[in-house]
């Protein structure tokens, strides 16, 4: 049989706690049927198989090959779109620009930190292919990340944040990520990119008292924590910290209903990344009581809960007993009355890329989170650019639908175009503020981007690269 050749969205994946998983015989079916395609089509195309698996006709084969193992039904992209370019971009086309809620890059002069190593563990265990010979900073920084999201992707308007870590620990600083928003304005228009402030409130007082600080001289869109990090609290003896107990999260959320923006972004779920994480503290049980306390609060749970896991897959929710991955944030809104336009909004970073080529799995986390929380409080991340360009997880998307018998059987709307450019734009525009001028300004740019990023590029390069 023809060797198989990688495509980006069909190579194994790992678990978020580093251990390989076995390549499942459906993938290994998908990872056949797409290297005979391309050993047919690529020398049609003038493409080597390397060039054609990058290419948008190759996400159009590797789309097609992974709904096929899967007995189709999930994926609707059209055969004519393996060969033809027009034929692709038409199966991928959407109506608004895309706005990503979490993007990332690092400063490599901050590579020997502490927070680099488990960064380095998770990439290279979850994107093997990409990283299995080991992660090169200089592949990472915001140079990249400049290129690969506004270079090599349609996406609009990208929200930088970071990993967690204290100002001397982390492989990006507050200031460091504000700069570069400032640097891509210059260059390009203001409102490309917006910024998280990191915060962490269980490391001290020190860190809540800063606030106000980075709140005049940073300017962010929205606060990041990372709950699952640090040392033990009263509330969470194994470490780690809940946005509703009276300790740490309480003062935190005060503070940010007095300063502004009230938008809190947490990390909740995929625990691994973490150092001395307490995966408890991963979970989501504390966002619908943090939303119910703070109504005038959004509340952004990035990777909306997801745990990936090596034994099994999310299937539909279980009432009974919701102590898995995204179930844990539908029973804990559910349980707070907080539905369909309320203050809480999934985000769907690393959680999107780790379950495409789990398409019955995707189904049911999109289902849950749809019927849950409603087509207007779903964001679209990718944690790009841990993973590369984030065109074909765009595409990947677009292509997506909930099967009919699933909407039947479990109650779930449809992933109609019109949700999926709520998702992927629509949505982020009131939590994060984005103007329709800014996004009128990005979209018309799109086509000019290299007019602007080999400049951009040179100062982010220069500017962020120094270590501070």
């Amino acid at each position: 049989m023809t060797a198989v050749v990688t495509s980006p969205l069909l190579a194994a994946k790992s678990t978020d706690e580093y251990a390989p998983l076995p390549e499942s015989p459906v993938l290994r079916e998908a990872g056949a049927r797409f290297a005979e395609r391309v050993a047919l089509l690529a020398p049609k195309l003038g493409l080597s198989a390397g060039d054609h698996a990058f290419d948008r006709r190759g996400t159009a084969t590797a789309l097609r090959a992974l709904d096929a193992a899967h007995g189709g039904g999930y994926f609707a992209v059209d055969e004519a779109a393996e060969t033809d370019e027009d034929a692709a971009a038409s199966a991928f086309s959407g109506r608004a620009p895309v706005v990503d809620v979490q993007t990332h890059f690092i400063d490599p002069a901050r590579w020997d930190r502490p927070s680099a190593a488990p960064l380095a563990g998770f990439l290279q265990m979850v994107d093997a292919g990409r990283w299995g010979g080991g992660v090169d900073p200089e592949l990472i920084d915001a140079a990249e990340w400049a290129t690969l999201v506004f270079g090599t992707s349609e996406t609009a308007v990208a929200l930088l944040t970071s990993t967690p870590g204290s100002a001397t620990d982390n492989v990006l600083t507050n200031p460091q990520i504000a700069a570069a928003r400032d640097v891509v304005a210059r260059y390009a228009s203001t409102g490309r990119v917006l910024t998280h402030t990191i915060v962490h409130p269980n490391l001290g007082p020190a860190e809540i008292e800063q606030m106000p600080d980075w709140r005049s001289q940073l300017s962010p869109s929205g606060w990041k924590v990372y709950t699952l990090y640090g040392p033990p609290t009263a509330a969470s003896p194994t470490g780690g910290w809940f946005l509703d107990d009276e300790e740490i999260g309480r003062p935190f959320l005060e503070q940010v209903r007095a300063l502004g923006p009230r938008v809190v972004a947490a990390h909740k779920g995929l625990g691994g990344p973490i150092p001395h994480a307490s995966v408890p503290a991963a979970s989501p049980r504390d966002i619908g009581p943090a939303a119910a306390a703070f109504p005038d609060i959004d509340f952004v749970v990035y990777h909306s809960g997801y745990e990936r896991d090596p034994d099994g897959q999310e299937g539909p929710y279980d009432v009974a007993a919701p102590n898995d991955g995204v179930d844990r944030l539908v029973a804990s809104v559910e349980a707070a009355g907080i539905g369909a336009g309320g203050n809480v909004y999934a985000e769907l970073g690393s959680t999107w890329f780790l379950m495409l080529r789990r398409p019955a799995e995707a189904a049911h986390v999109l289902g849950k989170l749809l019927r849950a929380l409603g087509p207007d409080r779903i964001l679209w991340g990718t944690d790009s650019i841990w993973y590369g360009s984030p065109q074909p997880l765009i595409d990947a998307f677009r292509a997506f639908r909930i099967p009919e018998s699933f909407q039947e059987q479990f109650g779930y709307p449809a992933l109609t175009e019109e949700v999926k450019e709520k998702i992927l734009s629509h949505n982020a525009r009131r939590v994060y503020g984005v103007s329709d001028a800014a996004l009128a300004d990005a979209a018309g740019s799109l086509g000019a981007s290299a007019s602007w990023l080999a400049q951009a590029s040179v100062e982010l390069r220069r500017s962020i690269g120094s270590g501070r």
